[in-house]
């Protein structure tokens, strides 16, 4: 969804609304803008259980400037209500969380129908390997500390055991529980890593398992996207702020470290699941203020 705002939805829109000669674009996100002569600041809803802030959160200041939010100052009962009201026909619509343009389908079946299957394995990796077990090195520069946070383990199938096949690494992301189908196992087993070039899945028993938890994240410059281009880090600043890693994530404390090259956010308790590929985005208040690609 926030790759198909940035660069679908809201440049479709903006084209259209320039053909129309319309002053403003209009959508039905739960978030909120404050205009201001210089700058816009893109807001959580008011109702917190329903904000998409997180799904914005790769928008321009340029486009910010030509978008209104009307049902972000609402709760979700106020917007049902008004919609019945003014007899809408989506006044009793489900909620919906469906794919950029592609219809009713969930996405596990959207990928098979779009990428070939393709057999491997899944292996159960135990809790106590030499991965989790090494002793914390010392460090002389906090930018070493934060390289060495950051850096994910690298599995190997000796790592662990063969517990069961699957049908390409390509249909599960880290933290997935969901459709391994692998039975036998004290707790259930969790998706820690894929390896879709061997199409390898790593799995771990439980949510606590080691293999799920990190603490520092890594954005290259090339990734790195400021809302508030105002209020970008420079080389050796950093920045305390609230972040979350994937969409209805309660807002966590991390702090950001900006050096040459990239941005590293520094989590203040370790995160499950952070997953290359996907976006992290940080906040000061209910402002939502830079974004970026995991690295």
């Amino acid at each position: 969804d926030i790759d198909c705002n940035q660069k679908v939805k809201f440049p479709l829109l903006w084209k259209t609304a320039k053909i129309l000669k319309a002053d403003y674009i209009v959508t039905g996100h739960y978030s909120r803008i404050k205009k201001t002569r210089k700058k816009h600041e893109l807001l959580r809803a008011k109702d917190e259980g329903k904000d998409q802030s997180y799904f914005l959160c790769q928008l321009s200041q340029q486009q910010l400037s030509k978008t209104l939010f009307p049902i972000g100052e609402l709760n979700k009962p106020e917007v049902r209500r008004i919609a019945a009201e003014n007899a809408l026909i989506t006044a009793d619509k489900k909620d919906s969380q469906g794919l950029c343009f592609i219809g009713k389908v969930r996405l596990p079946d959207f990928l098979q129908q779009k990428l070939k299957s393709k057999k491997g394995v899944i292996v159960e990796v135990p809790a106590d390997i030499g991965h989790y077990q090494v002793a914390i090195p010392e460090f002389k520069e906090k930018v070493d500390e934060l390289a060495y946070y950051a850096q994910k383990p690298q599995y190997h199938i000796a790592d662990g055991k063969i517990v069961g096949e699957h049908q390409g690494a390509h249909y599960f992301t880290k933290g997935q529980r969901k459709g391994l189908d692998v039975g036998g196992t004290k707790e259930p087993l969790f998706v820690i890593d894929t390896d879709v070039d061997e199409n390898v899945i790593y799995t771990g028993q439980g949510k606590a398992h080691p293999g799920l938890y990190r603490r520092t994240l890594f954005v290259t410059d090339e990734e790195l996207h400021w809302v508030r281009t105002d209020m970008a880090l420079k080389i050796d600043e950093t920045m305390s702020v609230m972040a979350r890693i994937r969409y209805r994530q309660p807002l966590q404390k991390a702090t950001l470290y900006k050096i040459d090259g990239g941005l590293y956010v520094d989590f203040e308790d370790k995160q499950s699941a952070i997953t290359e590929g996907q976006f992290v985005a940080w906040y000061i208040g209910d402002e939502l203020i830079g974004s970026g690609v995991i690295s």
